[in-house]
């Protein structure tokens, strides 16, 4: 029997591949992890913003089985711009720097031909080396401190992999006469019911009797196959978890350094306003100035074409960090004033999480204790995915076309 630990996107998407017996527990009283949906006084909002970028098409026909596309789901095109010097800058900042004021705009351009940075083994020596001084200290480098809340000097260059949108200087150049949006997601698809509509279609596929929430996996012994759980014992075959690695190493007593697995956590607001915002056009906006607390805003109003501001609003934090929720709600309505997006619409209904961890910090020497522990862990049949298990930075779509591929993988015939 397979014992499945986290009932998020992957772990049922595991559960409904196997031809294994199997079961899955979740510690929440629902399914769903960070991908959940709140449905509050006619606001429909997730934890924080997913949107599915498909790009391979078995896994779309997988998720979206159970759903009605014409009927069901929202496809849009990507409107997404910067927030600086109160002006919006399109997205990506780096590809369109001729939008800044003409006396930036000559900084940048000199400094991305005449550049002395040469590429380190860090993220920030990687955003100097390709893209000069004044593209890195005017945008990528304080919106991306913002979202990681770390000195980027922290993480590896190829921290974000293929999401970094990468443009050489013939790209860059082009970009000022035709614009080119050649991100990993220029279109995205929202569900009319919220990011959860994904989870229950993958949710359909599997034998709800092989669930059980409200049970959290408190100990491991991994040579014996057992999982202790806040309510028994159980004995299984193969165990696949999605909690995040560290967790895992801990409860299966395998000794690591947990100073290599490091991340931030993101408090989320969702805000509800009486009538539309000013913010009439963008599905979200970034932030890099410091003046702002958030680094990204993002509007449902403008994806369901709906009459109210409804909005989400991300701040990153240190993992150590000690989170007064209050306090931030009250910059957040101040700097969301400052920025013009609110100009007195009253808040008329709200939520909040903490996702922790969020945003994993990517380094080589974690990279390569990962490697070593997913080798142990595989040498007892544990198996750890997603993006917490992990432990990557991934799209929603590669976690799960990571548990098919397990699931054909290990599934016994």
């Amino acid at each position: 029997m397979d014992l499945i630990v986290g009932a998020g996107i992957t772990g049922l998407s595991y559960a409904a591949a196997t031809s294994n017996d199997y079961l899955v527990i979740e510690k929440e009283p629902e399914i769903g992890g960070y991908c959940r949906t709140i449905l509050q006084d006619g606001f429909i909002w997730d934890y924080s913003g997913h949107f599915f970028h498909f790009r391979n098409k078995d896994i779309e026909r997988f998720v979206m089985d159970k759903m009605h596309k014409d009927r069901d789901i929202i496809t849009l095109k990507k409107m997404t711009q910067i927030r600086y010097k109160n002006k919006h800058i399109d997205y990506p900042f780096q590809k369109n720097i001729h939008q800044l004021d003409k006396a930036e705009f000559i900084d940048c351009l000199y400094d991305l031909f005449v550049n002395e940075y040469r590429e380190g083994t860090t993220f920030k020596s990687m955003l100097y080396a390709k893209f000069g001084k004044s593209i890195a200290e005017i945008f990528l480098i304080p919106y991306n401190e913002k979202l990681y809340a770390c000195d980027l000097d922290e993480l590896d260059p190829d921290a974000m992999g293929r999401f970094f949108p990468y443009a050489d200087k013939q790209e860059i150049i082009a970009n000022f006469k035709h614009a080119k949006e050649n991100s990993y997601n220029a279109t995205f698809e929202y569900p009319k019911g919220g990011a959860f509509e994904y989870v229950n279609s993958v949710f359909q596929r599997i034998d709800p009797k092989k669930v059980a929430t409200g049970e959290a996996l408190v100990e491991l012994d991994i040579a014996r196959k057992i999982a202790r759980t806040t309510r028994r014992s159980i004995k299984y075959d193969q165990l696949i978890s999605t909690i995040p690695l560290p967790k895992l190493l801990s409860l299966s007593g395998i000794e690591h350094d947990t100073h290599l697995y490091s991340s931030n956590k993101v408090l989320v607001f969702n805000l509800g306003f009486d009538r539309k915002g000013n913010e009439k056009r963008n599905h979200w906006l970034y932030f890099p100035e410091k003046k702002y607390i958030f680094y990204r805003v993002g509007f449902y109003d403008n994806i369901f074409n709906s009459d109210r501001l409804s909005a989400y609003v991300e701040i990153g934090f240190r993992q150590d960090a000690q989170i007064d929720i209050d306090a931030c709600l009250t910059r957040v309505l101040k700097d969301l004033e400052t920025a013009g997006i609110i100009s007195g619409q009253k808040l008329v209904s709200s939520h909040s999480v903490i996702m922790d961890p969020a945003y994993v910090h990517v380094t080589s020497a974690m990279e390569k204790d990962r490697a070593e522990k997913m080798k142990t862990l595989s040498s007892y049949d544990v198996y750890s995915i997603g993006r917490y298990g992990g432990w990557y930075y991934c799209s929603i779509e590669d976690n799960v076309a990571e548990a098919l591929s397990l699931a054909r993988r290990i599934s016994h015939e």
